[in-house]
């Protein structure tokens, strides 16, 4: 038996997030009907995390144990099976106790957020169509406070199952592009809670446009207690673009210990 793993790319806005639930298409239900179909085979995939529906991700791994060979052009034709908004990006043998999900020391987001309306961005960066633009600096500022702090309470999810509000940022910044009309919040950290970056954003907004100060944020924090105005960006401009594991080099090649010596090359 060999542990590979999967790196893909996906549009989420169809797929009720990556996680299989029942009644609901998932990505990962997608991805293993198409993996099974091909190699005939009963495989489970394990993510690297949950995305929440309609999240997108430009990076994702996943690992699945597999002991047969791989038909001839495996990766073009499961890209084949695969639908428009989900590919592949490559398939490689990796140690056999190596874990999607576990050994990922650090992930990022990113979200792309408009202030006017723009048809060709639908689906995959949220418009917020405002009165007056926000201000900038304060949005800056209330990202830059998220560093000085270890936990999170304020920006999780009410129906989660975290043990601990603990996640270690060591990016948390906006970039705001010339047009003055779009901007992309950057996050990195260790982990992350549910549904975590959607409301930071909404809450850098909520500061730029005077809905919520700085203040009520800091107490927030200090007292881990929830915010006044509490808001959720939509999914529609989040994305997952970044899985750091300690085998995997700065372009990814891996560099861990050797898989095994049977195993059959995807390509």
């Amino acid at each position: 038996m060999q542990r590979y793993f999967i790196e893909l790319a996906y549009k989420g806005t169809e797929y009720s997030g990556w996680q299989k639930q029942p009644h609901k298409m998932s990505v990962q239900e997608m991805l293993e009907d198409c993996l099974n179909t091909i190699l005939n085979a009963q495989l489970e995939v394990t993510g690297c995390g949950r995305t929440d529906a309609g999240v997108h991700a430009r990076q994702y791994f996943a690992h699945f144990n597999y002991a047969g060979e791989f038909p001839k052009g495996f990766e073009r034709r499961l890209n084949k099976f695969l639908p428009h908004d989900i590919a592949l990006c490559r398939i490689f043998p990796v140690h056999w106790d190596a874990h999607a999900r576990f050994d990922a020391y650090s992930r990022s987001y990113a979200y792309d957020l408009h202030f006017r309306k723009d048809p060709f961005s639908r689906h995959l960066a949220t418009a917020y169509q405002l009165p007056n633009l926000p201000d900038t600096d304060k949005m800056q500022t209330a990202a830059q406070l998220l560093l000085q702090y270890k936990d999170f309470a304020p920006f999780c999810k009410t129906n989660h199952d975290a043990k601990t509000m603990t996640c270690m940022l060591n990016r948390s910044e906006w970039i705001f592009h010339p047009d003055g009309q779009s901007a992309t919040y950057h996050i990195s950290a260790n982990r992350f809670l549910r549904g975590m970056v959607r409301l930071i954003v909404g809450m850098c907004i909520n500061v730029g446009t005077d809905k919520l100060s700085l203040e009520e944020v800091k107490k927030a924090l200090e007292q881990q207690s929830p915010l006044h105005k509490s808001t959720s960006a939509a999914p529609d401009g989040l994305y997952l673009e970044q899985i750091c594991y300690p085998y995997l080099d700065e372009v990814g090649l891996y560099t861990g210990p050797p898989a095994s010596p049977n195993f059959k090359s995807p390509q």
